[in-house]
């Protein structure tokens, strides 16, 4: 199998003077996590990091002139492959211990996945090549060897604890039911809520390892009353307060 060699491996857009997305084009959109870098005057603040496939440090190192805070949104493996790369690193409590010694799921190719949960992602469009990658980074690459490097988390994060940029302040939301330690990120003063996995819009995934659905629907409460004037996900598309409260009742109505 031939496989294209990739020019760069992320790409980005600039969403306001502030915000600004980091994505990686040739991973399948299953993995296709998005990056989110937010200016502070002080510091910055990073949401996930990636599948650490490329050093993302090394390749948006114009973005991080200050010192960096990265968070986990929790840590499945598309989310937290470059979080070793930062010298702060906050991850909630439920999960912490996961990433210090990382030894959950992680594969680059389709044939690791079991195969109903393979046919159910390719039922939805997901997953269909054999890797879960479009290109390698260099002509020596072996998606075999992919792994996640474990890191301690610097800080230890819960429910109302605030990250502190020096003019913005983003209150950690805990929003399990996709992974025990799912958290969001909630800026009152702006409506912007940064929802990692903990909802997108896109087909959710509920019914992983350490997903619970009946908690999920607490979470989808929850979020379906937040006053999010915008949503930047874990995955997929941006979207507004009034599409929030639609995915919410959808899935609620969905699953309860």
């Amino acid at each position: 199998m031939t496989v294209a060699i990739a020019d760069r491996w992320f790409e980005r857009r600039r969403v306001d003077d502030d915000i600004t997305l980091l994505w990686e084009p040739h991973v399948d959109r299953l993995i296709r996590c998005n990056i989110w870098h937010v200016r502070g005057r002080d510091r910055d603040l990073l949401v996930d990091t990636g599948l650490g496939i490329v050093s993302l440090t090394e390749a948006a190192r114009d973005l991080f002139g200050k010192p960096v805070v990265a968070v986990a949104t929790h840590t499945h493996y598309d989310h937290v492959g470059g979080l070793h790369e930062f010298a702060t690193r906050l991850v909630h409590r439920a999960e912490a211990a996961v990433m210090a010694n990382f030894t959950d799921f992680a594969t680059l190719r389709t044939a690791d996945l079991d195969p109903e949960v393979l046919a159910g992602l390719r039922a939805i469009g997901l997953a269909e090549a054999e890797e879960l990658i479009t290109a390698y980074p260099d002509a020596g690459y072996d998606p075999a060897s992919y792994r996640v490097r474990s890191v301690a988390p610097t800080r230890i994060v819960e429910e109302g604890d605030a990250i502190d940029l020096g003019d913005r302040r983003f209150e950690v939301l805990h929003l399990p039911g996709h992974s025990p330690g799912s958290i969001g990120l909630w800026e009152a003063s702006t409506g912007i809520l940064f929802s990692g996995d903990a909802i997108y819009d896109g087909p959710l995934l509920d019914e992983i390892p350490g997903s619970d659905i009946a908690v999920y629907c607490n979470t989808m409460s929850r979020l379906a009353q937040l006053p999010a004037r915008v949503v930047h996900a874990g995955h997929d598309p941006s979207f507004d307060g009034r599409r929030l409260k639609e995915l919410a009742w959808d899935y609620l109505k969905r699953r309860s």
